[in-house]
């Protein structure tokens, strides 16, 4: 089986992978990573992610335990991603990452590294995320111009980047289907005397709030009519799991950029 390193295991979202990859039977558990001043180092990860005793202890530096992994998984933040990202270059090391927040320069850094390792890299590894981009392609080359494109996405309060790289990712995608350039047409937030909306623009609208896990609408409002897409995340083990075939899929790719489209064949 696939030996998977783990960064962030203590996390929310690496006590959720860390579960996922001891219910999946295609990888199995070698490394799990955190920050010096966790409280989480030197703890089993699976005692932490409560699946019970796994052997494997959380350690600060992945350089130092390269040998115990070939794909490393990384739900963290920008900078430690991007530290990440330079232990697998130096060592041939796979990657899934999940991180969003990523500013163009740090995008810039995964392209320049994929010429030597693969990587998945998406805001948003879920099945059904990514069937709805799928969908908002169909839909926003079906409605047109005609139609306003409003996104609202809610997530819970320890969340640090708005909005959401999945919300980003949707309005991209919808951009790209109506010919836009998404830097240019966006608009984060709305206050006070706005004036008439531009039929160009695609709205972004963001709820921080207690424990949602995830949630993404897409409104296409016309005359007459409204079209909604909608995905609801209720249990980040949705994105765990997609980050497991992620991470098998990419151990037999050649070095090269890959989002989740390319994992799932669609």
């Amino acid at each position: 089986m696939l030996r998977l390193g783990i960064n962030g295991a203590g996390g929310r979202m690496g006590r959720t992978l860390v579960r996922a990859c001891m219910e999946d039977d295609q990888v199995r558990l070698g490394g799990a990573f955190e920050a010096p001043s966790a409280d989480s180092i030197g703890s089993d990860a699976g005692e932490i992610a409560g699946t019970g005793r796994t052997g494997v202890i959380i350690r600060e530096d992945p350089q130092a335990c390269h040998a115990d992994f070939e794909i490393l998984v990384d739900f963290t933040v920008p900078e430690c991603t991007m530290q990440s990202l330079e232990i697998c270059r130096e060592y041939g090391k796979s990657m899934v990452i999940g991180t969003t927040g990523l500013d163009a320069r740090q995008k810039l850094r995964l392209q320049e590294a994929a010429r030597d390792i693969s990587i998945v890299f998406a805001p948003n590894m879920s099945t059904g995320v990514n069937l709805c981009l799928q969908l908002l392609q169909v839909a926003a080359r079906t409605l047109g111009d005609e139609y306003d494109v409003e996104i609202i996405e809610a997530h819970h309060r320890h969340k640090v980047d708005a909005p959401s790289g999945t919300a980003l990712r949707m309005g991209e995608v919808v951009a790209e289907s109506l010919g836009r350039d998404l830097d240019e047409c966006a608009v984060y937030g709305r206050q006070g005397h706005t004036g008439k909306r531009d039929t160009r623009t695609i709205g972004f609208e963001t709820i921080r709030a207690g424990d949602i896990v995830g949630e993404h609408t897409v409104m296409f409002s016309g005359v007459g009519e409204r079209v909604e897409i909608t995905h609801r995340a209720s249990s980040r083990m949705s994105f765990a799991r997609g980050a497991m075939r992620a991470a098998a899929w990419v151990a037999s790719q050649d070095p090269g950029l890959y989002d989740m489209q390319d994992v799932l064949g669609i």
